[in-house]
């Protein structure tokens, strides 16, 4: 189930000065006052089986989704290209793995990842992160029984999410989605 309705939340506007890009500082303070607003968490339609997404005004013209995550649901490894970007967990608890490592931004299909790259984080309802540009990771739902709601927020806009499927070291590009797809 997709929601396309766009929705305005009652958050505090971006620290950055008039017309400038918003930090990723800027967007996890988006993402944590966004989270806090419990009628608009409340909002998202939950569905059973599919992830549900509604688009929200952003700070700085910035890109930015409030998500739901039914149990045992995830994204699979992915980067965001160009943005920087930050997400937090209003809802449930959500699981990030990711990869300390730059990955060269194009020109290749598999790649060998050096051991201790690997990143784990929980994220309980009120903690987030904030992330630099080619930043690769998965984010998923591990529970059995609840769903997690999060916020995310980008800048710039995202111009495209690279998806990849990993086995051991060897991550491999699988398919690079442009906005049209997702929107």
């Amino acid at each position: 189930m997709h929601v396309s309705a766009s929705l305005s939340s009652s958050v505090s506007p971006s620290a950055s000065a008039p017309g400038a890009a918003p930090t990723q500082a800027d967007l996890l303070d988006f993402v944590r006052h966004t989270a806090a607003d419990a009628e608009l968490i409340s909002s998202l339609p939950l569905d059973p089986e599919g992830r549900t997404w509604v688009r929200l005004d952003g700070p700085a013209g910035s890109e930015a989704w409030l998500i739901g995550w039914p149990p045992g649901t995830g994204t699979g490894w992915h980067d965001h290209a160009e943005s920087v970007g930050a997400f937090l967990t209003a809802a449930g608890e959500l699981h990030e793995n990711s990869l300390a490592t730059r990955l060269p931004t194009d020109g290749w299909k598999t790649l060998e990842l050096s051991e201790g790259v690997d990143r784990e984080r929980r994220l309980p309802a009120g903690k987030g992160r904030s992330f630099g540009r080619d930043h690769v990771h998965e984010v998923f739902n591990e529970s059995a029984e609840h769903h997690a709601i999060s916020v995310h927020a980008y800048y710039p806009p995202l111009p495209r999410i690279r998806r990849y499927s990993r086995s051991g070291q060897v991550l491999r590009l699988e398919q690079v989605e442009r906005p049209e797809d997702w929107q």
